[in-house]
């Protein structure tokens, strides 16, 4: 795989046609299996191929039965700079539910072995809407945040995918799946609480405090150009989506063969119009009509203009310089978003 990933980056090297990468992002299963040499070989082999900036945002993802003190400082030495850290909650019953191999005890182990070793850049992530998870145990979960001294974290109201074990568990009524009231009230308490902590909500999943916002997930809600490397991965080049092949054995396969292991389209004026409404929207900045103005035709601008009044009327929106949620409107994020697309 590693193999196949360096040839993916070397084939790949002019995408992004000369623009500097900012931000290097390991993710997407568990990156943090690969041992410390493994991952320096794709970072020098990234630093070789493109223009990767001094200042770079360089993460990982972990696990917290992954990390120790040692393995997080032979990752800072090799470059990496921030961490992404698969918390998903301090409470042991919950971690059992999801089938996670750590423990609450590891979970807060992990975030310190991190500041320890000398890695202050950290995320984690949390889940709501957890079946016989209670308004007490998610508010415990959200002050940790605090007690951890954690600057930026990622909360997600757990959903049902089907053919899963928990899309069974609540078919088969063995459990019982979580009240939409009972997801609103813990994603109210959830912005109470963060703000009381002086945490910024810059997009609905995503809290940070002053100047520790994710470049990475940010230059996805800024239409930036991405390049995405190995299974499963996305790019975009500003006209084009791409994606590769889910399969590892098939992309290693057809990269060792010289074999088209991706799918792509180009992208027209709606679905751009649509794409940035559903990124943009989400987050604190909202929708620009500015930018509309400047990248869509007078057709759209006027089906925007139409569509967004009954959710301002309703208060679900705000203009401010730009179309906003309100704290309100962020419950029905993506109804809105699917009411402003274009068909």
């Amino acid at each position: 795989m590693i193999e196949c990933l360096y040839l993916e980056i070397e084939e790949r090297k002019h995408y992004l046609n000369g623009k500097k990468v900012e931000t290097i992002y390991f993710g997407g299963g568990t990156p943090s299996l690969l041992d410390s040499e493994k991952i320096k070989y794709l970072l020098e082999k990234i630093h070789s191929t493109y223009q990767v900036s001094q200042e770079a945002e360089i993460t990982l993802e972990l696990n917290p039965d992954d990390i120790t003190e040692k393995k997080i400082t032979a990752l800072k030495d090799i470059g990496i700079n921030r961490l992404s850290i698969g918390i998903q909650s301090f409470h042991e019953k919950d971690l059992k539910f999801m089938n996670r191999s750590h423990n609450s005890t590891q979970a807060k182990n992990a975030i310190n072995h991190a500041y320890n070793a000398g890695i202050n850049n950290i995320t984690i992530d949390l889940i709501y809407g957890i079946p016989g998870q209670t308004m007490k145990e998610w508010k415990e979960n959200l002050n940790q945040l605090s007690k951890l001294k954690i600057t930026h974290f990622s909360a997600y109201a757990l959903t049902v995918e089907p053919n899963t074990k928990l899309h069974h568990l609540i078919k088969s009524k063995k459990i019982s799946q979580v009240e939409d009231s009972v997801i609103e009230s813990q994603f109210k308490l959830l912005q109470d609480i963060s703000e009381k902590m002086n945490f910024i909500q810059y997009e609905i999943s995503n809290f940070c405090k002053k100047n520790m916002m994710s470049k990475h997930n940010s230059s996805y809600w800024e239409d930036k150009w991405y390049l995405g490397i190995g299974p499963s991965a996305h790019s975009f080049n500003g006209k084009e989506r791409r994606w590769n092949i889910k399969s590892n054995s098939k992309y290693i396969s057809k990269v060792k063969n010289n074999q088209v292991y991706y799918q792509s389209e180009l992208l027209n004026q709606k679905q751009k119009y649509n794409e940035y409404i559903l990124t943009c929207l989400r987050t604190k900045w909202g929708v620009s009509y500015d930018y509309l103005n400047k990248n869509f035709d007078v057709n759209i601008q006027n089906h925007f203009k139409q569509e967004i009044q009954k959710w301002i009327q309703q208060k679900k929106i705000i203009r401010n310089k730009n179309y906003e949620l309100t704290k309100d409107g962020m419950l029905l994020a993506d109804a809105i978003s699917s009411d402003l697309f274009i068909t």
